[in-house]
């Protein structure tokens, strides 16, 4: 909630980065901070055509929480971090842009659950991917109809810089999907298609595994939060093609919140389990009853944590099985 609240001025980038920092001081976390040449190197074209309308640079943020042993392959969870969210050169109007402060709502989640993580110590291992950077719409930034190259080496024409998160996000899962996890997990503040669906109380939930979906409603019961699982229809792919590249970042006015999942989908290994949670609606309140204070709600945190600690207690019945049926010493 802290980092959702501050201003784009006291959130940038760099300031996420410190932050990672300082939390990684604890115990059983570490953190690893790439700048715009690693990240360059890495081949994310699509992160780097976000980032290269602000002065501010680009941080990618690389958490980890050791809780298990290091066999066991770790959980990925990848927050969306626009610290600020202009529109780009498809600039937003101007009532309530203040409230793009806010686009970094899933990465402040992810840090807010890493501290949890050190807290409450799980027996399971956790990577945060967090691509940080701002939207701006300066001389050097990426146009409508520019075609860029992301880590998976697909092409995307970008039809509209205000659909960006997508785009960080992309090059986020493709990293994501290459080094053996056994599941990724998005959140972001992605679609306003997600809000005028299921209104600002109520998250959209998509995904290509049944069972990591029923997973994260359970947790989800367990904390309160409240998602929707809404679908990814294949046949609602075809919005997303362009005659010049592998794909465009948008698709049309309809199913908006869908598209944009599909469009996610295409940079996620087939092989490994993925959701993604769009929390575009319930990551901020205008409190308009009074009763919570306007601002971060911090929410999907408590899901991620109940998901997690229910993960590592699994694991522990299995170990304990796979004990039990060893057979005795002569």
């Amino acid at each position: 909630k802290e980092w959702a609240n501050r201003p784009a001025n006291h959130a940038t980038p760099s300031h996420l980065a410190e932050s990672a920092r300082a939390l990684a001081k604890r115990p059983g976390l570490s953190v690893e901070v790439l700048g715009p040449k690693q990240v360059q190197a890495l081949g994310m074209g699509a992160f780097l055509a976000v980032a290269q309308g602000s002065e501010e640079p680009l941080r990618f943020i690389v958490l980890r929480y050791q809780g298990a042993a290091k066999s066991q392959a770790p959980v990925v969870l990848v927050g969306k971090g626009i610290t600020f969210d202009t529109g780009g050169i498809s600039i937003k109007p101007a009532p309530e842009m203040d409230e793009m402060k806010f686009d970094m709502s899933g990465a402040a989640s992810v840090l807010g659950t890493f501290a949890a993580l050190a807290d409450l110590k799980p027996a399971v291992n956790v990577v945060g991917l967090i691509p940080a950077c701002e939207n701006m719409p300066d001389g050097r930034a990426v146009k409508p109809g520019d075609v860029v190259t992301s880590m998976s080496g697909q092409t995307i024409e970008i039809l509209n810089t205000d659909a960006e998160g997508r785009l960080v996000l992309a090059d986020a899962l493709s990293l994501a999907s290459e080094d053996g996890h056994s599941a990724i997990v998005d959140l972001a503040t992605l679609t306003g298609a997600c809000m005028v669906a299921l209104g600002d109380q109520i998250a959209g939930l998509m995904g290509n595994d049944d069972e990591l979906i029923g997973e994260i409603e359970a947790a989800a019961e367990t904390s309160g939060e409240k998602f929707w699982h809404l679908p990814l229809p294949p046949e609602y792919r075809k919005m997303l093609d362009s005659p010049i590249a592998d794909m465009k970042n948008i698709g049309s006015r309809y199913g908006g919140a869908l598209t944009a999942g599909l469009f996610l989908q295409e940079f996620v290994s087939d092989d490994i389990s993925w959701a993604h949670l769009d929390i575009a609606g319930p990551a901020f309140t205008e409190a308009a009853d009074g009763e919570i204070p306007r601002g971060g709600t911090g929410f999907a945190v408590r899901t991620l944590l109940a998901w997690l600690e229910a993960r590592a207690a699994e694991a522990e019945l299995d170990e304990e099985s796979d004990a039990a049926d060893e057979p005795d010493a002569d």
